[in-house]
């Protein structure tokens, strides 16, 4: 018996990274899956997104679980698309209990440098798109009167500030207020609201020549030594499951009565900070 079993969860940015293991950890434990993602580039970003065939893989790999897996491709940044995935998965599965606000995207670059459009696009997605993605559900949940678990992907950039990149540490930092916020209007309905705060993940948004840049490096393993300095544990990052498991302890029964956290997996890296 899965730790998840009976439940339906949607999770925005689900074709790679983050989000694919999300999925996959939540199948395991017997979770449905709305598997969400744009599968476009967005133009300011310096890094390939995900695509259509990657969207296909997670699929995949719930499916090979015994779970379904309803893809949708769909903009976060739009409610209309928003509010269409909510629909077609309360068609498919009859209810959502659990909402992994996770899309989000990067760029980077000194405050001043950055383009109207590369914040614009930041915030839109990791920010807008977090509220959109909770606007469009949240009625639903409310309906089913049944409770549940709201999610949103913040950030260690949440809690601390970094340079170049101040565009995502305003959002991550914003999903926090959203967070705290939706407690408040949420907790009557036993709807819980709690955010995952990583440090850096070894994912695709960080694996890239441009992100490699930020830490005055050119490759992998340049990028290893500088950011092995930031975490207090000696490791350079965390894997996606790792996230992935604070992810299944907030959506399941074991962490029924908490509400309003900013759940670290930081490897030290806040406190060290701090």
């Amino acid at each position: 018996m899965g730790r998840m079993d009976g439940k339906v969860a949607l999770i925005t940015g689900a074709a790679r990274g983050q989000g694919r293991s999300h999925a996959v950890r939540l199948a395991q434990e017997g979770a449905e899956i709305i598997a969400l993602d744009l599968c476009e580039q967005v133009g300011s970003v310096p890094y390939p997104l995900a695509a259509p065939a990657d969207l296909e893989e997670t699929v995949r790999l719930v499916e090979e679980l015994d779970h379904r897996c309803v893809a949708i491709q769909a903009d976060v940044r739009q409610s209309a698309q928003m509010e269409a995935v909510v629909e077609r998965g309360v068609s498919e599965f009859g209810h959502i209990d659990i909402v992994c606000a996770n899309a989000g995207i990067a760029s980077f670059g000194p405050a001043w440098e950055l383009s109207d459009r590369m914040w614009e696009d930041v915030i839109d997605t990791n920010l807008t798109g977090v509220w959109r993605t909770l606007k469009a559900v949240i009625p639903t949940m409310i309906r089913q009167g049944t409770g549940g678990s709201l999610i949103i992907t913040s950030s260690a950039a949440g809690l601390e500030g970094f340079a170049n990149l101040a565009h995502y540490v305003s959002a991550k930092h914003g999903v926090i207020g959203l967070m705290r916020t939706l407690v408040n209007e949420l907790s009557a309905h036993r709807i819980r609201v709690n955010c995952v705060n990583p440090t850096t993940v070894d994912t695709d948004m960080v694996q890239n020549e441009a992100g490699y840049a930020v830490f005055g490096a050119t490759d992998r393993e340049g990028a290893a030594q500088v950011l092995l300095m930031l975490n207090a544990l000696p490791v350079p990052w965390v894997e996606a499951i790792d996230v992935s498991n604070a992810v299944l302890f907030l959506a399941s029964d074991e962490s029924r009565y908490v509400t309003g956290l900013s759940l670290t997996v930081d490897a030290g890296l806040v406190t060290r900070l701090g």
